[in-house]
């Protein structure tokens, strides 16, 4: 076993016992009291709510790029992880959307539920380009599993009355370390392979607007942290997109497949 491995394994066993051994954490009540409860066109909370809007079109853009038979991909099946992405981008500005309407628990596990197929897809398909396409792709469905238990847990808990968030809020941070140590350790086979970079700089800008929603609010009353969270959280789906339409295999990789045309 590599130490580049070591490191990604050891991480991976930490973060599923802090999962499992950390005290349990409700859900806080005071969650759902955004700061900007202005309505618009009779939609409650209009900006929380339309900002989300940038969710479905990045998400759509990306998907466009994926899907663009110039994209470079050493194999055609490299696609998929991207293609899950950009798809868990759109359903997380749906969900988000909805749940902005009427904030409550109920409505959030649609916000979260999309949330984590973005998060795991991404994953796996930084270990396409990074480690090896066969375990990358192999990995993508566990991977989408996994996030997916972690928000059935919490809303099951939720309605039990024993509320647990911890094991969501771990893989969330577990995310978005191992994205940062998969670019530390292993180069992509892509060029723009460290625009992974500004993804997580976009996800830590995106925490920290959510933190001082209410203070940044204040400020003139403008706009919302958490409204500018959204579309801080979008902008890094887009520095995805962008990667992908810009890069190209490195010297010494094998031939690009073009993506299969349908002829009449």
């Amino acid at each position: 076993m590599t130490t580049r491995t070591r490191y990604i394994v050891g991480f991976t066993v930490l973060s599923v016992l802090a999962a499992f051994l950390l005290p349990a954490m409700p859900q806080p009540a005071a969650y759902h009291d955004f700061a900007d409860h202005r309505q618009m066109l009779g939609i409650a909370n209009f900006f929380d709510v339309a900002s989300n809007t940038a969710f479905v079109l990045a998400g759509l853009a990306g998907f466009a790029v994926v899907l663009r038979p110039r994209t470079e991909f050493a194999e055609n099946r490299e696609r998929s992880p991207y293609a899950v992405f950009f798809a868990g981008m759109v359903l997380t500005g749906l969900g988000s959307a909805y749940y902005h309407l009427v904030p409550d628990n109920e409505r959030l596990f649609w916000d979260r539920l999309p949330m984590t197929i973005a998060f795991m897809s991404l994953i796996a398909a930084q270990v396409v380009d990074r480690i090896d396409t066969k375990t990358g792709l192999a990995l993508l469905v566990p991977m989408l599993l996994v996030g997916a238990a972690s928000v059935l847990y919490w809303i099951a808990t939720e309605r039990a009355g024993t509320g647990n968030v911890m094991p969501y809020a771990v893989l969330q941070g577990y995310s978005v370390v191992i994205l940062f140590l998969l670019a530390r350790l292993q180069p992509s086979r892509y060029t723009r392979g460290n625009d992974i970079y500004w993804v997580f700089a976009g996800y830590v800008l995106a925490k920290l607007l959510e933190t001082f929603d209410k203070q940044l609010f204040g400020l003139g009353h403008l706009a919302s942290g958490h409204s500018l969270k959204h579309l801080a959280a979008a902008v890094a789906g887009l520095v995805v997109c962008r990667m992908l339409f810009l890069r190209r295999l490195q010297s010494g990789t094998s031939a690009v497949q073009p993506f299969p045309r349908f002829s009449s």
